[in-house]
């Protein structure tokens, strides 16, 4: 993959003209940025949740990523690419034997990033009534099955939870402590059995829908109309959630963010909406998922021999607030 990245870094390796490209990496992705387009490879990885370890795969799911994000950011998404090895060079879209595949999108600007704007202090509460706003929206509209409603069982729930306790064990004494691990998993245990039947009232009140799986601030565009992007495209499991788990990953993000007041305003916006009442505590719970998942994956980039150095402290440092964050909220009242 490294004569991949290489390659790619070059603008002479694009169909369209660009001046500059730079490289976006995640636990999963190699993302390349050019002036106007962005081109996505997805890593040759198998996490057991999520497999993109045969060329075959990578592409199925590239198409997947493309259908699933046009539901909410219609035109946004291109299509997928094949990327060539032309000669000696890896190009987009070229004539020789095809070695990867690449989601094309446009560009989006970065400065209306809802992320980018709570940084520079520049959200405001039309803002955060106008995400509440595109997020119901979209939920109210997302596909609701007897096929989806199984993934708002207990059962399946917990394989999820039981998934990230068992998937971070390695971890222990890294990025997380033994008595954080052992605390978090007795909580969201004990809460599974407390509160039994409200899991059931949530499947019979139609709440368990296609969602989009990992809803925080860097996949939403605060352009007119808001753009929702780079939804969970390789595992039905974690897509088809209740409603309630989609806009807790966005209310944990902004208080991860230091945003504890906007989060408080979403979440009230969001609820008048969608006509929630009383799920304070499934919000919590969903909250301490959320926070868990994204301590959990960004600790596997402590395991990519591609992400070291400085990158590699950064990893650290987030996985450990992430944790840090689920529980502080198994400590409150």
């Amino acid at each position: 993959m490294s004569k991949i990245i290489d390659d790619l870094l070059k603008p002479e390796a694009y169909p369209e003209e660009t001046k500059e490209v730079s490289l976006a990496q995640t636990h999963i992705s190699n993302v390349f940025i050019c002036d106007n387009f962005v081109y996505k490879l997805k890593k040759s990885v198998d996490f057991g949740f999520l497999d993109f370890s045969t060329l075959e795969k990578r592409k199925f799911y590239c198409e997947q990523e493309v259908e699933l994000n046009n539901r909410f950011s219609e035109g946004i998404y291109l299509g997928v690419y094949p990327v060539t090895l032309d000669d000696e060079n890896h190009v987009i879209n070229g004539e020789g034997e095809i070695v990867e595949y690449a989601v094309k999108m446009k560009r989006l600007p970065i400065e209306n990033l809802l992320k980018s704007k709570l940084k520079e202090g520049k959200i405001t509460s039309k803002d955060i009534k106008r995400v509440a706003e595109a997020v119901a929206a979209f939920h109210k509209s997302s596909r609701q099955a007897k096929e989806i409603d199984a993934f708002g069982k207990i059962e399946v729930i917990k394989f999820n939870t039981d998934e990230n306790f068992s998937q971070t064990q390695e971890f222990i004494g890294k990025v997380i402590t033994k008595k954080q691990h052992a605390d978090l998993k007795k909580w969201t245990n004990d809460f599974y059995k407390k509160f039994k039947k409200l899991f059931e009232q949530r499947i019979s009140d139609k709440k368990i829908r296609d969602c989009h799986g990992d809803l925080h601030m860097e996949h939403i565009c605060l352009t007119d109309p808001i753009i929702i992007f780079d939804c969970i495209e390789f595992n039905e499991r974690f897509r088809y959630s209740d409603t309630a788990s989609d806009i807790a990953f966005l209310l944990m993000d902004l208080e991860y963010n230091d945003g504890k007041d906007l989060a408080a305003e979403l979440k009230k916006a969001y609820c008048e909406k969608t006509n929630e009442k009383d799920i304070d505590h499934l919000i919590k719970f969903y909250k301490v998922y959320r926070a868990y998942v994204r301590g959990k994956v960004t600790s596997f980039m402590l395991n990519d021999p591609s992400i070291t150095g400085e990158k590699g402290k950064q990893a650290m440092d987030t996985a450990k607030k992430y944790f840090n964050l689920a529980y502080s909220y198994i400590g409150e009242d």
